[in-house]
């Protein structure tokens, strides 16, 4: 600003009672404001110098630089997501989150930010250890959101913009995290990656042990079949093994198993090609099978389908 060089445009929403929303640009914004409060001390012409002791001339060359703002105060809610999305294409990328922020301002969203998106705010205390992304870039409240509204958050803040309060928000996260306690009492640093407002909103009502499940949980950690640990969770709530990513069978462990059957399917019995044939555990991994050459068997793409299937 004292060299006179140029700062990047910054981006303003004007609201409906004539105040301004910040959508890019607050580093900048609160820099200056920084400086001109005398918190910090800059390099000027090879002096340490805050705000307080500029001289006369300084200061007017600090106070009458301008800034480049534009402001948006037009348009559908469609038409200024749009908006928002084509001019983010410069700087630091801001997230979908800070874009629906910035078109559905007002009394509710200012709510919701306060309790779910400042560093050392209320959900985090609460919820920190099983809600992963910075607060501050508004992961933590995108999350929420997506949760509550099964997905559609856009929709969602379409039709709440004008509720008076966001206490709707925070009593579901509050139930989610005492469901999430209640199930899994031993806090580990995989259940950051779990999506579990997703999963409360389908099995909340369903009837789970925790010390089973707590019991299930040391155990699938130390089984080096499973390399998504994070998977552990909705596996034990759904039941589905695909949330494991189990580890499958090595090239060699198939082709030993492709030579030891001599290209004969394990199901029907008739000879394919290697590149026709699937790996298949003969005792299956949730039975105590392993991912290992004694447990492999090679099937046909239709058998494999087939069995798993069943």
């Amino acid at each position: 600003m004292f060299k006179g060089y140029p700062l990047n445009v910054m981006y303003w929403v004007k609201n409906a009672d004539g105040t301004f929303e910040l959508l890019d640009g607050q580093q900048r914004t609160l820099s200056i404001c920084s400086y001109f409060m005398g918190e910090f001390f800059i390099d000027l012409d090879g002096q340490l110098k805050g705000y307080g002791n500029l001289t006369a001339d300084e200061r007017e060359r600090f106070l009458d630089y301008e800034l480049m703002v534009y402001v948006c105060s037009d348009g559908t809610d469609s038409e200024c997501i749009a908006w928002f999305k084509t001019i983010n294409i410069a700087g630091e990328e801001l997230k979908e989150q800070e874009i629906l922020n910035a078109v559905y301002c007002g009394e509710w969203v200012t709510a919701l930010k306060r309790k779910f998106s400042k560093t050392g705010c209320v959900a985090v205390k609460l919820g920190g250890d099983y809600v992963g992304g910075t607060p501050i870039r508004q992961d933590v409240l995108h999350k929420v959101l997506r949760w509550i509204s099964g997905g559609d958050v856009a929709g969602y803040m379409a039709r709440h913009q004008h509720d008076p309060n966001a206490d709707r928000e925070w009593q579901y996260f509050q139930q989610v995290v005492a469901w999430v306690r209640m199930l899994f009492p031993t806090v580990r640093r995989e259940m950051k990656q779990v999506e579990w407002g997703d999963l409360y909103n389908m099995y909340k009502d369903s009837d789970f042990s925790s010390t089973e499940l707590e019991a299930r949980v040391a155990e699938l950690m130390m089984d080096d079949d499973v390399t998504s640990k994070p998977g552990i969770y909705p596996y034990l709530i759904t039941g589905d093994e695909r949330s494991l990513s189990l580890r499958a069978f090595s090239p060699r462990m198939k082709r030993e198993a492709y030579e030891r059957q001599r290209g004969v399917c394990a199901s029907c019995g008739r000879h394919f090609c290697f590149a026709d044939m699937e790996a298949d555990h003969i005792t299956p991994w949730h039975s105590g099978g392993r991912t290992v050459a004694a447990n492999c068997q090679m099937l046909c793409r239709d058998c494999n389908r087939r069995k798993g299937g069943r």
